[in-house]
């Protein structure tokens, strides 16, 4: 690439004209070689605090209910996969080189949840959970491999013939002998389906 760039900047321009283009490109590194990042203050610690307050503590602000809503899954379920996930290297809770506390295992496993949960961007953890957006994007990737890697031979295997059984038994249960597996609930027609409802596909 730089042989090519010396090979147009020699054959397309006079020698005043590559000298100020070179000037310029030695002015624009000395520019880029000089820029500082932003620095935004997070305050890990607050951020768990109110994250137990809202969801996790004893008595939290928002029930269970609220909690499937907005997680898709059950507290019991948040920790197992917590549990299941805090001795994995990227997970465990670091303290920097001036004894300030790092991200906990929660907090990297709700930044996750969210974002799967929502569909939405890194950006939208930040304010609460006080997270930067590659480091939510960085949450994210190791939560799948690592939910893969601690619960994938239990829970991504295919059924071995007491899972069918049970399968089965539920199906049947359900009004559904022989099942196994799910059905669409798209294709069933809702009678006196509500006006407001009419068309919304995402609706069930």
């Amino acid at each position: 690439m730089e042989d090519f760039s010396s090979f147009v900047l020699e054959e397309y321009m006079d020698d005043s004209e590559l000298e100020v283009v070179l000037s310029e490109m030695d002015e624009s590194a000395l520019y880029v070689g000089h820029r500082t990042r932003s620095y935004i203050h997070r305050d890990f610690v607050e951020a768990e605090r109110i994250l137990f307050d809202d969801y996790l503590g004893e008595n939290p602000r928002y029930n269970d209910r609220m909690f499937l809503r907005r997680f898709r899954m059950t507290k019991e379920m948040f920790w197992r996969i917590s549990d299941g996930l805090k001795n994995h290297d990227f997970f465990k809770q670091k303290i920097d080189a001036v004894g300030k506390r790092g991200l906990s295992t929660v907090q990297k496993v709700c930044a996750a949840v969210r974002m799967l949960a929502y569909g939405t961007s890194s950006d939208s953890v930040d304010e609460y959970l006080k997270m930067g957006d590659s480091t939510a994007m960085l949450c994210l990737k190791e939560f799948c491999s690592s939910v893969i890697a601690v619960f994938g031979d239990r829970y991504l295997r295919s059924p071995n013939a007491a899972d069918i059984e049970r399968l089965l038994q539920e199906g049947e249960k359900r009004g559904f002998p022989g099942m196994l597996g799910s059905i669409d609930c798209w294709h069933w027609q809702w009678d006196k389906c509500p006006t407001a409802y009419k068309g919304k596909q995402y609706f069930r």
